[in-house]
């Protein structure tokens, strides 16, 4: 599969990057579903570790930010990572920062990101893990609406928290405003989880 990447590449580079991202994605899914994406994808050593009760099949995993929907599990599931995590997520749909948001570097072979929280709301990723039936190490990671004031930011992200709570193997928040809503929202996350065990 990775041996497809040099032909591909101009094609890719020929579109803006963020369309280039969707259709690359789309096209794992596409592949995962016939089964070539399992048969092309290389066979990785197995190097299991136990992190907080979780055990990981390996060490190298997804982070969050590039299946904000959990809409490309089964696709991603294929290329060996010991977990995946989905989001950022917050409790209802957004669109993310203005186009364009995504650019790149070529001469230092990378991407700027600058979606920001493009998502469809926590029902929609929720509904998606289930539609996947993906049964490897999940962690989906929750956040506040661009429009949530400061004050109400734990509400989000409790209502997330308790959306994915039972679809995630882990949960991780991300905080953006600074300290006030960290502090605001750990204290409610921590009730919350003692209240939830």
């Amino acid at each position: 599969m990775y041996k497809s990447y040099p032909f591909a590449r101009p094609l890719l580079f020929a579109l803006d990057p963020e369309t280039a991202h969707a259709l690359a994605l789309d096209a794992l899914d596409r592949a995962a579903r016939f089964g070539i994406a399992q048969a092309l994808a290389p066979r990785l050593r197995v190097s299991r570790v136990t992190v907080m009760g979780i055990a990981f099949p390996n060490r190298v995993g997804l982070a969050a930010g590039l299946d904000k929907n959990a809409a490309h599990l089964r696709g991603l599931a294929t290329l060996g990572f010991g977990f995946l995590e989905v989001g950022t997520v917050t409790p209802r749909a957004q669109p993310g920062n203005p186009k364009p948001r995504m650019f790149r570097l070529p001469k230092s072979e990378a991407l700027i990101n600058r979606l920001g929280f493009n998502n469809d709301g926590v029902d929609a990723l929720v509904a998606n893990v289930a539609q996947s039936r993906y049964a490897g190490v999940l962690g989906i990671n929750i956040g506040k609406n661009f429009d949530t004031p400061i004050e109400r930011a734990a509400d989000d992200y409790l209502q997330c928290l308790d959306a994915v709570y039972a679809a995630a193997s882990y949960v991780t928040s991300h905080l953006l405003e600074g300290v006030v809503e960290e502090a605001l929202a750990e204290d409610a996350l921590a009730d919350h989880a003692c209240r939830s065990r």
